[in-house]
């Protein structure tokens, strides 16, 4: 049965703009972090050792290779533990240097996935307070490992990456609203998002982050968006039946997006928007996702939120951005620019 109590009257909840002098900005590293994925910044080539070799071999291992960490496989190669510096130490302190690797290892490991973007990697280093976490491949075998050096560095590239080309995407597109001759011009862009289809998460929210940048949109604006739509798109993979699609409609003063599935629905909206509150199964837990903080992240993020959800029939999500001063794209720039008002 629909959940009446919300069916009419959607609730409304109203978002600030982040700026970057607020302990809560949204930098240009947060931003890196829903666009690359793990496998970008992770290293591939990884030092093992099998649960028989002793302690011995971990501190040769430590220091041939100037690691903090191995991680311990079986004979089928599957992740099995971890031995960090700290476990060599208690090795030492136990004068049990020859004793095997078995002894020692961690075997309760948190690990991440190849495919998820690194924002799920922060999380975890944040809450473990852990110095490396392994990464697992799509088939579960050890694909990797990942440090916080791992992360800085890839960011570092990253931000190196095809400027220049970028840079004459984004002069070609940011002429589009002027280019064309409307009472009302909008670009509509339509992506359908799978349930569970994790390999491919967070494509479509950096697709359209990345179409607002060539658009003409300023960073600010297009890192609010480019979240929001992420964790909307997360939602989608986690929490629906059959997936869903997301619409979004830009204009020169207005960005748009409609998100919407037939999934289960939600029952108590005000709850799902407490930070922390989830409703994601045990597996989607194990996997690293559904922390409860989606609708949260979203409400900070945009100027205005519409929330419509029945139970057994989906839920309906639209955010909206309202574009003021330097975040008018397209035509608003050229009717500044012929006001005298350009800065």
């Amino acid at each position: 049965m629909p959940d009446t109590q919300f069916a009419n009257t959607p609730p409304r909840f109203k978002g600030k703009v982040i700026t970057d002098e607020l302990a809560g900005s949204i930098t240009r590293v947060e931003e890196l972090a829903y666009i690359l994925k793990i496998s970008e910044v992770m290293t591939h080539e990884v030092k093992t050792l099998r649960p028989q070799d002793t302690m011995r071999n971990v501190m040769d291992a430590l220091r041939e290779y100037r690691i903090s960490g191995v991680p311990i496989i079986d004979e089928s190669k599957n992740l099995i533990g971890l031995v960090s510096t700290e476990d060599l130490i208690k090795c030492l302190a136990n004068q049990d240097i020859d004793k095997c690797v078995q002894e020692y290892m961690t075997t309760d490991l948190v690990t991440v996935n190849s495919f998820d973007h690194l924002t799920e990697a922060l999380k975890l280093f944040a809450k473990t307070k852990l110095g490396r976490l392994p990464v697992l491949g799509v088939k579960g075998e050890l694909a990797g490992i990942l440090t916080k050096g791992d992360v800085t560095y890839g960011m570092l590239r990253a931000l190196e990456h095809d400027y220049q080309e970028e840079e004459v995407r984004k002069y070609r597109a940011s002429h589009l609203f002027e280019d064309i001759e409307s009472t009302r011009t909008s670009l509509i862009l339509r992506y359908d998002i799978q349930r569970y289809n994790f390999t491919n998460g967070g494509a479509a929210s950096s697709n359209i982050k990345r179409a607002l940048v060539r658009l003409g949109a300023n960073q600010q604006l297009a890192r609010r968006v480019g979240i929001a739509i992420y964790e909307a798109e997360m939602n989608l993979i986690i929490h629906t039946t059959n997936g869903g699609s997301i619409h979004v409609e830009i204009e020169p003063q207005q960005i748009s997006a409609y998100i919407w599935d037939e999934g289960p629905g939600i029952k108590d909206v005000n709850l799902a928007m407490q930070p922390g509150y989830s409703t994601a199964t045990e597996e989607i837990r194990e996997l690293g996702f559904g922390a409860g903080m989606g609708l949260s992240n979203i409400s900070r993020c945009v100027d205005e939120m519409e929330l419509n959800s029945d139970i057994g029939k989906g839920t309906h999500l639209t955010l909206k951005f309202f574009l003021k001063g330097e975040d008018i794209m397209g035509e608003g720039h050229l009717n500044k620019k012929e006001n005298g008002n350009d800065a």
